[in-house]
């Protein structure tokens, strides 16, 4: 950590359209944005070694508090130093508030005004997660940004449950904040993110973005999207969505998405992103490619000497033929995972950085449509 780095500062360089260039300045380092943040759910990358994710790109990565609280336990990383030491990444860290994996994956889920009871989905252990114990979990891990504690219900809800949801989330959003501010030495050289709630619907999502530039955050989450409403209605909350939010703060668009949907949200203002997606999608056999994603335990690659991506200079691309790479992933073999992540997150940071460079260079529009030109026309 350094301490001549500020504790947080967002600036942006360059404009093209709605598109912003920025970097955000912290202790631990400088996150260039557009960002995308690959996802260390429990305290890894799965597949990956830290300095080969920092290497493929990264300038930060996601924890999430839900698990890491289960498992090995907020107070136990802390007491061995940290997440940061625990899991040897030096460089920012983002954490979630737990809010999320509350709601989708515990049993006898029970929502309050005090927070939500719940059931492990490891050993069906009770626990209590509220707006101050997520700031203290958050803090205990040693977090850099700060997620406030929030309410996510379906899209499908009635507008009166949306509605609902998102007035107990502005209340969660005030009690993270005065939680936050409450822990020390942590609060002075960390940051704390509001998330904008309300579904599709404009209004509610407005009054929800008047309620957190009351309470003031150091960036703000555009969340309750990517949860099963579709490409087009979330681009449609993205026309609107981001221009609600202070446009001298960093946009964070949570668990987004397919490399179309970061293209998309970029083009509408959006400047940081996280997603499981490169990683389990690896896993799973599926590489994400400029001309489209390829399903590499398709029969037609089980004798292809060729690359799976020409474009990318990945161990995977550069080391190994398709026809390997199906024959691994056939076979369940670990390495065949290994290498297919390291190819996706490689992607995923190769396109922010092209992204970049054309909102730099002011050919934003002209790089999506090339984009997307490309990306749907093929893939297999």
């Amino acid at each position: 950590m350094t301490e001549t780095q500020p504790r947080f500062a967002f600036s942006i360089t360059a404009r093209d359209g709605k598109a912003r260039l920025g970097e955000l300045a912290m202790k631990r380092g400088a996150i260039r944005t557009p960002a995308f943040m690959p996802v260390g759910t429990a305290a890894t990358v799965k597949g990956m070694k830290p300095a080969e994710v920092r290497e493929l790109g990264a300038d930060i990565i996601l924890g999430n508090t839900y698990h890491l609280m289960l498992r090995p336990g907020a107070e136990r990383v802390a007491r061995l130093g940290g997440l940061h030491k625990f899991m040897d990444w030096p460089r920012p860290i983002l954490t979630d508030s737990g809010g999320y994996q509350v709601m989708s994956l515990s049993a006898l889920t029970k929502v309050t005004e005090e927070g939500v009871a719940f059931r492990s989905h490891l050993d069906g252990s009770k626990h209590m997660l509220s707006p101050e114990r997520s700031m203290e979990i958050q803090r205990l891990l040693g977090s850099d940004i700060v997620m406030a504690f929030d309410e996510l219900v379906p899209a499908t809800a009635t507008r009166d449950v949306q509605a609902a949801a998102m007035e107990r989330s502005m209340r969660w959003a005030r009690r993270s904040r005065e939680g936050f501010d409450s822990g020390g030495d942590h609060a002075e050289r960390a940051a704390l993110f509001g998330i904008q709630q309300g579904s599709l619907d404009e209004q509610l999502r407005q009054q929800s973005a008047d309620a957190l530039r009351d309470i003031g955050f150091d960036g703000y989450a555009i969340g309750g999207l990517a949860v099963g409403e579709g490409q087009e209605a979330m681009f449609g909350v993205l026309d609107y969505a981001p221009g609600q939010l202070p446009e001298d703060r960093p946009r964070y668009l949570m668990g987004v998405g397919k490399p179309d949907d970061l293209v998309g949200a970029v083009e509408r203002g959006v400047d940081m992103f996280d997603c499981v997606l490169p990683t389990r999608s690896g896993r799973n056999g599926q590489a994400f490619t400029w001309d489209g994603p390829i399903n590499i335990r398709n029969a037609r690659h089980a004798e292809d000497q060729g690359p799976l991506d020409e474009a990318c200079g990945c161990t995977a691309c550069t080391r190994f033929s398709r026809a390997y790479l199906h024959h691994l992933v056939k076979s369940g073999e670990m390495l065949g995972a290994m290498l297919m992540t390291e190819h996706n997150l490689r992607f995923y940071q190769d396109l922010m950085a092209a992204m970049r460079a054309a909102i730099g260079e002011g050919r934003m529009t002209r790089f999506g449509e090339d984009f997307r030109a490309r990306y749907y026309a093929k893939g297999g």
